[in-house]
């Protein structure tokens, strides 16, 4: 079967910004930087004769006594290049670390540059038993990563009117029970729910207050792993003594296999990640949780959930008035992502990746069959590196081009500016759990990063968004770098601005954000002038 083989990209940013500071704008700079940008085609390790850039630039205009000559051009094109090639091997070492030391059988890389994509590679395998290779086209589960991409559909509706973020959820979802807390009733809104703070619990059905007697009510135990799996193999279809309800399948079944890989492994222990009853539709999904009791008040308590952003996708599809999953793919649709969509079993999908864990002894194991249909807004969608940087480059030039249609005559960004300051700006009584070294929040959507330096010569903390993603077999992050010297509204250059980090394993449990910063910052050198 022919695949792609993995592919290096060696577009210099900074080439396409300085030959255009040279030449004025308007017109003529936008087709510079695109001609610029489609010339960078890597080949295996990717040589490229920067030559024919400068020999097109130089037919396009004439020199003035202010340009540089075309030998100088042709230095500097040269210069930038190696500086590409510097930070791709570095870059190729840090991935290769991470790899070896959790044991990852595959890992996808993508990186883009003020929204050009200039590095996409794929190591190690997609598949161990055939010996498929990953490549940049390699398609995993993005995990929590979909939430972001939930988060963009449901602003489209907030933006249009059609729904208010301070309304109670009952509003579009009316099954939604009225939930209390210590007896007294409570009101969820949707702003609660995009920022983690709505109370709704997790995959662990109850917040006890030792955590051995939690880790316990929620692990799966030998014998129901056994029970489970004589269950799978000898109930018969039409035998209505035997048969589950939809709730005890929904919260107990997984497959004897699943279990042993799971054991142990702290969050991937708990049961509700091994689900393999199909959910018809998002309020159907939402039976597996909504009578549960709230962990805490609405609004007071930061508590991660993806159970919670099942009841976004339910306000979703009221808003919208139509079913949630064609309101996402509408919108890959819109942005150009054409490989992304529901982690669904049937559908024959080329490039997809299997999915691993490690097993009690600690050898690699294919993962269980799971059904991710109670979770699509969550942790429900598969992509590749390339749709993912679409879609964060899509969403740095809402927040940078504030001023697009009137002052550049660029099209207007997909959300607008006001709604992106919103979406990345840090949520009172959150954080940030998985960058450790940093003072961060939950945005809405978004682990939100805000610039920080208490010390002269001491730490810096750079503004930057991402979101990571675990799955049953594999681990995601999605990192975005906007530049250093703004937050705001970039107004000396085109927008996006910036540089956007994707990373994909699929071997679950793997913390990928610390990596895709380091290699952000590494790549943002190249914008340097």
């Amino acid at each position: 079967m022919h695949r792609r083989s993995p592919t290096v990209h060696f577009t210099p940013p900074t080439l396409v910004r300085s030959y255009t500071s040279w030449h004025g704008s308007g017109g003529s700079r936008r087709l510079v930087r695109g001609l610029a940008g489609l010339i960078g085609v890597g080949l295996g390790t990717s040589v490229v004769v920067w030559s024919s850039v400068s020999h097109f630039l130089s037919d396009c205009e004439e020199p003035t006594a202010q340009q540089p000559s075309e030998e100088g051009a042709l230095s500097t094109t040269k210069d930038q290049t190696t500086r590409l090639q510097t930070v791709i091997t570095e870059a190729r070492d840090l991935v290769q670390r991470v790899k070896d030391e959790v044991g990852a059988p595959g890992i996808v890389v993508g990186v883009s540059v003020d929204g050009k994509e200039v590095w996409t590679e794929g190591f190690g395998y997609s598949d161990v038993e055939n010996r498929v290779k990953c490549h940049p086209a390699t398609i995993m589960r993005i995990a929590s990563i979909s939430k972001p991409l939930t988060m963009a559909a449901l602003a489209t509706l907030w933006q249009e009117g059609k729904v208010d973020l301070d309304k109670p959820v009952q509003e579009y979802v009316p099954s939604w029970p009225v939930k209390t807390y210590q007896g007294e009733t409570v009101t969820i809104t949707t702003r609660h729910l995009v920022s983690n703070l709505a109370g709704i619990r997790h995959y662990e059905k109850n917040k006890g207050k030792d955590k051995n007697d939690k880790e316990q009510q929620n692990k799966v135990t030998k014998e129901e792993r056994e029970s489970s799996y004589l269950r799978l193999i000898g109930e018969k279809k039409d035998d209505p003594e035997k048969k589950q309800s939809s709730t005890e399948v929904g919260k107990s079944d997984t497959t004897k296999a699943g279990k042993k890989g799971s054991q142990g492994k702290g969050e991937f222990a708990l049961k509700e990640y091994y689900i393999k009853k199909h959910y018809k539709n998002v309020t159907d999904s939402l039976s597996l949780f909504k009578d549960d009791p709230l962990m805490s008040r609405p609004g007071t308590e930061f508590l991660y959930s993806t159970h919670g952003w099942t009841l976004v996708s339910a306000v979703v599809e009221g808003a919208a008035k139509t079913d949630f999953l064609k309101v996402m793919n509408k919108m890959f649709r819109d942005l150009g992502m054409f490989h992304t969509s529901a982690d669904l079993n049937e559908p024959i999908i080329y490039h997809r990746s299997r999915y691993y864990t490690h097993n009690e002894r600690g050898r690699l194991a294919n993962c269980p069959y799971v059904d991710n249909s109670y979770k699509w807004a969550g942790g429900g969608f598969i992509s590749n590196v390339h749709d993912l940087l679409q879609f964060a480059n899509a969403m740095l030039y809402s927040f940078q081009c504030c001023n697009c249609t009137s002052k550049n005559k660029l099209a207007p960004g997909y959300l607008k500016c006001d709604t992106m300051r919103k979406m990345w700006g840090p949520a009172a009584n959150t954080k940030c759990s998985w960058d450790k070294t940093a003072d961060g929040y939950y945005g809405m959507g978004w682990g939100v990063i805000p610039n920080k330096v208490e010390y002269g010569h001491g730490r810096e903390q750079r503004f930057y968004v991402s979101h990571t993603g675990g799955a049953v077999g594999a681990s995601s992050v999605l990192l975005i770098l906007p530049p250093k010297q703004s937050t705001e509204t970039v107004t000396d250059s085109l927008p996006p601005t910036g540089v956007v980090v994707a990373i994909l394993c699929n071997l679950q449990g793997v913390n990928l954000n610390p990596l895709a910063l380091e290699m952000a910052k590494n790549f943002e050198e190249l914008t340097t002038e």
